[in-house]
């Protein structure tokens, strides 16, 4: 991580400080606007595909029926509840957008993700043994885990991960890490494993169960149908997710380097541990506008539509203090995060050798 003395992360506070201030200054209208208008396409778009999936039967409209309710699932996943439960919508005091109370449409429980995501995530991001997000204690991403045989295998549990990807959120409290390692117990666990089980049953009977038998003659079709939205969905967040924080540029850090660190510290550490992608208009919003992570994790609590607006801003005062913006095409970051699963599922001594070759 680039080394700025105390008077230069002051500084850094200072200017970045003032970017989020502009920001509150201006959020009304045109903010409830956007967010209601995406929750209308949202909604049109589930129902659409609902109601297209009992005639899959016909090929073109089974693929538009689950393509139509995937793109749902994506909106309400990423451009909505994403940012909803970041508070960015909680200055409208409209209680279906509240953070603290909003429900999504995935096996993860809101309040887990509030507190792996939200709190643990955001405020530990990226410091190995502390934010279990990186490499969601499956994946090795840096030569601080020692290499174990079975890490020659992480491309695959990258793939399980990816097709998996809502189930792997939702038990991600489940810290099996740590219950290997004997730190906690499976009782311990057992508020949790009640909740996860809870909303996951209610999750697959939705959409394994309620709708196919609701449509009983075609059933088979809107299952199937069910299972490639879920599919469609899984694969895109988790892409969207490792383009933006496992690129090669992407930094990790220590729990010792990161002690007792400033706001000004903190914000530097979000710049340099994050990575964005560049895209179409439709490409930000259906990441979730998570093209900008570097914008996300600095000001995680602004709407994320402002993102886009306030990345010129963010890059200058990178430029300002010498800091790297890590971006780039969405084909270019999403090919050095394959690059580094593959890099570091190899032993120590093989990675040197690569790197000398």
């Amino acid at each position: 991580m680039k080394k700025l003395n105390e008077s230069q992360l002051n500084e850094l506070q200072n200017d970045l400080d003032a970017i989020r201030n502009d920001v509150l200054a201006d959020i009304g209208e045109r903010d409830a606007k956007y967010i209601r208008r995406i929750i209308r396409l949202h909604r049109t778009l589930e129902i659409g595909g609902r109601v297209m999936m009992p005639f899959g039967f016909i090929p073109p409209v089974f693929i538009a029926a689950t393509a139509s309710l995937g793109i749902a699932k994506i909106l309400e996943n990423m451009e909505i509840g994403h940012n909803v439960m970041h508070g960015q919508y909680d200055w409208m005091n409209d209680p279906s957008l509240n953070s603290q109370t909003y429900e999504w449409d995935t096996v993860c429980t809101s309040d887990s993700w509030r507190r792996t995501h939200n709190y643990e995530h955001h405020t530990y991001t990226n410091i190995i043994g502390k934010d279990r997000d990186y490499g969601y204690a499956v994946l090795r991403l840096n030569d601080d885990e020692p290499w174990k045989p079975w890490h020659s295998l992480q491309f695959i549990n990258y793939i399980l991960l990816s097709v998996l990807f809502q189930w792997g959120v939702g038990v991600h409290e489940l810290e099996t890490e740590k219950l290997m390692r004997r730190e906690i117990s499976w009782r311990d666990k057992l508020p949790f494993l009640k909740q996860a089980a809870r909303k996951g049953g209610r999750q697959a009977f939705k959409d394994y169960v309620f709708f196919p038998v609701l449509t009983l003659p075609v059933a088979p079709i809107v299952l199937a149908g069910n299972v490639g939205a879920n599919l469609i969905r899984n694969l895109w967040a988790s892409t969207v997710i490792f383009c933006g924080h496992f690129t090669q540029d992407a930094e990790t850090f220590t729990e010792k380097e990161c002690e007792g660190e400033s706001k000004g510290h903190w914000y530097l550490r979000q710049l340099t541990g994050s990575s964005n992608f560049t895209g179409g208009k439709w490409l930000h919003v259906l990441s979730g506008h998570l093209s900008y992570q570097v914008e996300h994790h600095v000001f995680p609590d602004l709407p994320a539509h402002r993102y886009p607006e306030i990345s010129e801003k963010v890059q200058a005062v990178c430029q300002k203090h010498g800091i790297p913006y890590n971006t780039g095409s969405f084909s270019k970051q999403y090919s050095t995060v394959v690059k580094r699963i593959l890099r570091y599922s190899l032993p120590e001594r093989l990675i040197g050798s690569a790197a000398r070759a």
